[in-house]
């Protein structure tokens, strides 16, 4: 009777003599680290090009530009100016403006504006229409004897940089019909109504009596310079 064949033997355990075969990566995988590699290098060296001016930028193709499209500045006049001004004020005033209609509910037809207006108005005096008996000089005993106009007060300039809207309520109807036209006089009436108000407030503010005081201590130092010893400053009746 023929023997049976002997079972294989396991393979044997890798030992200290013959370690193991580590695979390396695939040659897909390496393909890809090289790919990888390379777009890196090509992308610093782009990066390092353009911080040295070598290649163009490349900007968004959408972003947002301004276009000043403005005409040359046009002179319209010129004119010597005769004045001194002697004081200036600063004012600020709320303007608070509603435009309704009568027997109207507020909410279909109604503007109200709330606006902050910030202004200057100068106190000055104009030598410009003296007369010629205006000035008596006294040679002989340094004296001089001015008479001069009432200080004037010159209309309110709006600085619109510290000038602003604070708040504003439209009707229903308001916005419909401000969705189809612009109406900047709506604007220039609360501007001129600011102007207004700020010139009313610099005349009852002692703003010209500063301008008498400093237009008299002016003349006084500029004549005390020419050796004159006594200087007389009197204004007119505004």
């Amino acid at each position: 009777m023929a023997e049976s064949p002997a079972p294989a033997s396991p393979d044997p355990e890798p030992t200290s003599e013959f370690p193991a075969v580590q695979r390396g990566p695939s040659g897909f995988a390496r393909l890809l680290i090289f790919v990888g590699v390379v777009f890196a290098l090509l992308v610093a060296s782009c990066l390092g090009l353009r911080a040295i001016n070598v290649l163009p930028t490349f900007d968004n193709p959408f972003a947002d530009r301004t276009t000043d499209r403005s005409q040359p500045v046009l002179l319209e006049s010129m004119r010597d100016l005769e004045r001194f001004v002697a004081a200036d004020g600063t004012f600020q005033v709320i303007v608070d403006l509603q435009e309704n209609r009568d027997n109207i509910p507020d909410f279909l037809i109604n503007r109200r504006t709330l606006f902050v207006g910030s202004g200057t108005v100068e106190a000055y005096v104009d030598f410009g229409g003296l007369a010629g008996d205006a000035l008596k000089v006294d040679e002989e005993k340094k004296t001089i004897e001015l008479r001069l106009p009432a200080p004037q007060q010159s209309t309110a300039a709006l600085d619109m940089e510290r000038s602003y809207v604070v708040a504003e309520e439209r009707g229903l109807f308001n916005r419909i019909g401000d969705a189809f036209r612009d109406d900047p006089a709506k604007q220039q009436q609360v501007y001129q109504l600011a102007q207004q108000r700020i010139t009313e407030a610099a005349r009852a503010s002692g703003l010209d009596e500063r301008a008498r005081e400093n237009t008299q201590r002016m003349l006084e130092s500029l004549f005390a310079r020419l050796g004159y010893s006594t200087v007389t400053v009197t204004f007119a009746n505004p």
